[in-house]
């Protein structure tokens, strides 16, 4: 069975941690011992996010005045080969030396017309008081928002159209290999008009990559692994309640936010429309209930 995983940010930096790549190897190495069991009894896909340190790398990349600064789609291809790394190596020292492992530098397309380009949601990089927040934005032309009671800057999220590497991403699969690859949703590509590909500014959510990711490979299961053990409603309040099991038509009546559950709610909903499937959002150390249907929040067809 063909399971893809994706790794909230949760399983890289906490929130509030400092962007250290000790910090982020200590989460990487909780998260790989949640997954190595998986290794054995299915073939796993790996997805994860990279907003944090997309956002570290830009600020790193914008101190340095002598050149102009790296572009998201530059810095993303930067963050897919560091993040995969960590995960092959923390994988690695938990499995036999004969599992192979792959991380794929992934091309994720995107339409210039989407509508997300006027509407910058995304939010990427280190968390900031308002006034810091408000003051790098001026700084730096950045548009930001809240993010709980910080600030963080934002940048357009276009929906992911295509994934280039799937041909490479099957047959690895093929071999028994535990592919890492649509990192922070892909690397943001599209076709100009002479059909010239190109990389642009932007951040693909990467629930949303993950689900066209998992559509595309022909997966069972999708998982959503976050901080919590499923989606609630009426959540912060003492109203507070768990969706065990629910369908995509019966959860289109509840509206989430945007900057947390929104975007994993919607990809769940487009895997099991599009697949019949099985999608579950949950926590990260509840990985094999939750393919076994024992935990998480379960997206299934009616």
């Amino acid at each position: 069975m063909r399971v893809v995983v994706a790794l909230g940010g949760n399983a890289l930096l906490r929130r509030g941690e400092a962007l250290t790549s000790e910090n982020q190897r200590r989460n990487v190495k909780i998260a790989a011992k949640s997954i190595a069991p998986l290794i054995s009894k299915y073939q796993v896909v790996i997805t994860h996010g990279n907003g944090p340190q997309v956002g570290l790398l830009s600020l790193q990349s914008s101190a340095y005045k002598e050149v102009k600064s790296y572009p998201l789609d530059v810095l993303g291809a930067q963050t897919e080969g560091m993040i995969g790394y960590m995960i092959e190596q923390e994988l690695g020292n938990l499995l036999p030396i004969e599992v192979p492992f792959a991380t794929l530098l992934t091309m994720v397309e995107v339409d210039p017309e989407d509508p997300a380009f006027d509407n910058p949601t995304k939010p990427i990089g280190p968390v900031y008081t308002k006034k810091e927040a408000q003051e790098l934005a001026k700084q730096r032309g950045w548009t930001i928002a809240p993010d709980g009671d910080k600030w963080r800057r934002t940048v357009p999220s276009p929906i992911p159209q295509r994934i280039f590497e799937l041909r490479p991403i099957h047959w690895l699969l093929e071999k028994g290999t535990v592919v890492i690859c649509a990192g922070g949703g892909g690397i943001p590509t599209m076709y100009e008009k002479d059909g010239t590909l190109k990389g642009v500014e932007v951040v693909i959510d990467k629930d949303r990559a993950s689900a066209l990711l998992a559509i595309q490979i022909n997966a069972r299961v999708l998982i959503l692994a976050t901080d919590s053990d499923g989606v609630y409603l009426d959540w912060g309040t003492k109203d507070a309640r768990k969706l065990d099991k629910i369908t995509p038509q019966e959860i289109e009546k509840y509206k989430f936010d945007e900057g947390s559950m929104g975007p994993k709610v919607e990809a769940a909903c487009d895997f099991v429309n599009k697949t019949g499937e099985r999608a579950v959002i949950g926590s990260l150390t509840d990985l094999e209930k939750m393919i076994a249907g024992e935990a998480g929040t379960q997206f299934i067809i009616s």
